[in-house]
This record gives C-alpha cells, sequence and structure tokens, in this order.
C-alpha cells in the first residue's frame, strides 16, 4: 500500500475533512495537479474544479477557488466553497449551472473569463 499523507479541507467557519489518503488531484491554475506522499512542498491557487482524494475510497469535492499547501507531508486546502458531490442535488447544481451561464457572459477581462468558463465546465460535468 502506498504510504499515506494527511489532507485538510478547511472552510473559513469549519473543518469539512481532515483524513489520511495516499493521492489527491486539485484543480490549480496550473492545471489538474496530482499530490503523493514525499511531493515536493508547493503553494498554490486552486481554479474552478473537483478535489479529488484517494484513499480506501475516492472523495470529490466542487470548489470554486481557494488555496493549496503541501508541506512535511501535509495538504492544506483553505476554500469557502468545497461542497461534497455526495451531499450536491440536482436542483442546487442546477442553479449554479444558471448562474455560472449569466456570469460567464458578463466578464469583461480574460482572467475573469477564464476563471468562469472553468466553473461553467465543471458544473456541467457535475450535472451529467
Amino acid at each position: 500500500m502506498p504510504e499515506m499523507f494527511t489532507v485538510e479541507i478547511i472552510s473559513p467557519d469549519q473543518t469539512i475533512l481532515k483524513q489520511e489518503t495516499n493521492e489527491v488531484i486539485i484543480p490549480s491554475f496550473e492545471g489538474q495537479m496530482g499530490i503523493l506522499n514525499n511531493h515536493i512542498p508547493l503553494i498554490t491557487f486552486l481554479r474552478p474544479g473537483i478535489i479529488t482524494i484517494k484513499a480506501e475510497s475516492e472523495k470529490r469535492y466542487y470548489v470554486e477557488e481557494g488555496t493549496v499547501e503541501f508541506s512535511n507531508n501535509n495538504l492544506l486546502i483553505l476554500t469557502s466553497t468545497a461542497r461534497d458531490l455526495v451531499n450536491l442535488d440536482k436542483s442546487k447544481i442546477n442553479e449554479l449551472l444558471q448562474k455560472a451561464e449569466a456570469n460567464l457572459s458578463n466578464q469583461s477581462t480574460d482572467k475573469d473569463r477564464y476563471i468562469a468558463s472553468y466553473k461553467l465546465e465543471t458544473l456541467k460535468e457535475i450535472s451529467q
């Protein structure tokens, strides 16, 4: 069995998850990033996407933004938007999807369009 490390997802008001895992995939601005035990230290920003946590079972969280720090085999994810896909119902996904579609057409800068398009694509993927 691969060596484990600790992953923790924290929002401003609570700890959403803290567990041992052997792999985490995050949506960073540099692209999808896989993190394993003994990964080099890093600090990066999240873009809209899915965080996948692989251990005995797989957990997936939808995020819109946040920061990530990995050092000493501890992965810390700070975000105010993490939503467990198991608990995300179809009506909430459709509501978020409609807001994302409206938001994309209102963006004036390339950076804002980039973020809005990733949010929209991720929500479309989740809704299928």
